[in-house]
């Protein structure tokens, strides 16, 4: 087993899912060492490595911010990272569309629900680095690629908050059934992973269960800079 496999199995998994069941969020362990995280965010000069960059300002996403999708092959880190959290929250994924009265499609392992995704045409990889400078901030939004989707996925804050950076918590905000809003805010300790809704999760209603929409973004960035490494687990058209 390594590392970043040691790690995630160190996380308390049945108090995660019952925080995701709770909250639609639920913090892990820490999943990177500072060290991992400054390689990551050194990264950022060598654009290489990526595909595709997306300015917040100019996509009217939000503000004072980018983010870079990775080119493959990934760095070690993102790699198997995204192999050993993918089979831990893969029984989550399926409880929940059992319950929303679904099909679950995805198979046991990532390499064959990635074979899925490519199969329908989603073939562009989405693991992503993300930058904001004082004043960044992301709108709420959904990291929807295609008809292929993983109801679950992890973001990492690579900086260390109270010291690289004030504010930019992590928003997740959920439509209940026939009610207002419910908005959740997290600061992600340096180095650990928030797994959270992808696009709906069930919720208990009059009826039984419901799907309750879910988008996420993060807060202003009150000063200082953040950077966070965000997981998806499936490819993008």
């Amino acid at each position: 087993m390594g590392k970043y496999e040691k790690r995630v199995a160190a996380a308390d998994w049945a108090a995660a899912t019952a925080e995701l069941d709770d909250y639609g969020c639920a913090l892990l362990p820490r999943l990177l060492t500072p060290a991992e995280c400054a390689r990551i965010i050194a990264l950022w000069q060598a654009p290489e490595r990526f595909r595709a960059e997306v300015n917040l300002r100019r996509h009217r996403f939000g503000d004072n911010g980018d983010y870079r999708y990775f080119a493959e092959p990934f760095p070690d880190a993102v790699q198997e990272l995204r192999q050993a959290l993918y089979p831990r929250l893969l029984p989550i994924a399926r409880d929940w569309y059992a319950r929303l009265g679904r099909d679950a499609e995805w198979p046991d392992t990532l390499d064959e629900w990635l074979r899925v995704c490519h199969d329908a045409g989603q073939t562009r990889p989405t693991p992503i680095l993300l930058r904001y400078e004082t004043g960044g901030w992301n709108a709420l939004h959904r990291d929807l690629y295609g008809d292929k989707v993983f109801p679950l996925q992890v973001v990492i804050n690579l900086d260390a908050p109270g010291e690289d950076h004030t504010g930019g918590e992590f928003l997740l905000v959920e439509q209940r059934p026939r009610a207002q809003s419910r908005g959740t805010a997290t600061l992600i300790p340096q180095g650990h992973g928030l797994v959270f809704t992808t696009r709906d999760r069930p919720v208990r209603s009059s009826r039984g269960w419901s799907a309750s929409p879910v988008r996420h973004g993060v807060s202003a960035v009150r000063s200082g800079h953040r950077h966070t490494l965000g997981l998806v687990f499936h490819d993008a058209a």
